[in-house]
């Protein structure tokens, strides 16, 4: 039973890791939190949906396509909004993505209605047995997935000239503009592929999950608490913050309770940030 528990709470944090991934990254080089992280996502899965209903494009086939939309989207985002306020006061950079986000769930209950929406049948439908272990064929797809884009957004941050360039922001924007990097541009980059993270994330989840306006708002919710609980900037502790807490919502949800599950994550967020403020594996004195 515990291994059946453990394996579901993996599947899940591999897929809360995604989305975590993506907000750390903006926090990282922008310094500022997304709060519309989680309607990126939902737009994500109706895109996904969308072009399953339309074209009978399978979610987890759909997901590169998706993910390279929600990547020009995001970029389209920082250069039409949150560019503009990047260097505004902290009250409007705090609360702009809060407004984007608002503004995305009510466009989409106004284009799409508040109805459940869902994909009838996805490739990877059925159940696996591994050594007694169920294993849903849709989350596992969703979390292998989940785990090589991860892989792949981690191998651009580290190994590419641009990544590198968006790390040297990080770490010093003013130092960095010295040196003739163009600002604007890598956080245009850096906004786009934290959203296209998001988007190949509800892209996946689009194959299992039901899909409605309000679906990322928990997502986003859970992501910050994995961003908050890894570090902020740290992509990689975003990564395993967002493990710890899968495992978290399933434990809790079968020894507390269902109903409880949620309220098990913002405790542990509690006290981490009580215990150790700048997370497992952020940057700064506690």
């Amino acid at each position: 039973m515990y291994l059946q528990l453990l394996t579901g709470g993996l599947l899940l944090g591999c897929i809360y890791g995604l989305v975590a991934m993506g907000l750390s990254l903006i926090y990282g080089v922008m310094g500022i939190v997304n709060f519309a992280h989680g309607a990126f996502v939902m737009l994500a899965m109706y895109a996904s949906y969308w072009l399953y209903a339309l074209l009978r494009l399978d979610p987890v086939l759909s997901t590169p396509l998706v993910a390279a939309l929600m990547f020009g989207f995001g970029a389209g985002c920082y250069y039409l909004v949150i560019g503009r306020v990047l260097r505004g006061p902290f009250l409007a950079r705090l609360l702009v993505t809060f407004g984007l986000g608002i503004f995305f769930v009510s466009l989409a209950q106004f284009l799409w209605t508040p109805d459940y929406k869902m994909v009838d049948r996805s490739i990877a439908h059925g159940i696996i047995t591994i050594g007694g272990v169920f294993i849903e064929g849709p989350k596992l797809a969703a979390s292998i997935g989940s785990l090589a884009v991860a892989a792949a957004v981690y191998w651009f941050v580290r190994k590419t000239k641009t990544g590198l360039a968006i790390q040297a922001i990080s770490i010093d924007r003013m130092a960095s503009s010295l040196m003739g990097i163009n600002l604007e541009r890598l956080n245009a980059i850096a906004f786009g592929l934290g959203i296209a993270s998001a988007g190949a994330a509800g892209s996946l989840m689009a194959s299992f999950y039901y899909i409605f306006p309000d679906v990322g708002t928990m997502f986003g919710l859970v992501a910050l608490v994995a961003v908050a609980l890894g570090g902020f900037g740290s992509t990689e502790g975003a990564l395993i913050g967002a493990i710890l807490l899968g495992v978290i919502e399933t434990f809790g949800g079968f020894v507390v309770g269902p109903a409880y599950k949620y309220a098990l994550i913002f405790v542990a967020y509690l006290l981490i940030v009580i215990i150790r403020p700048r997370g497992l594996m952020g940057w700064g004195a506690d």
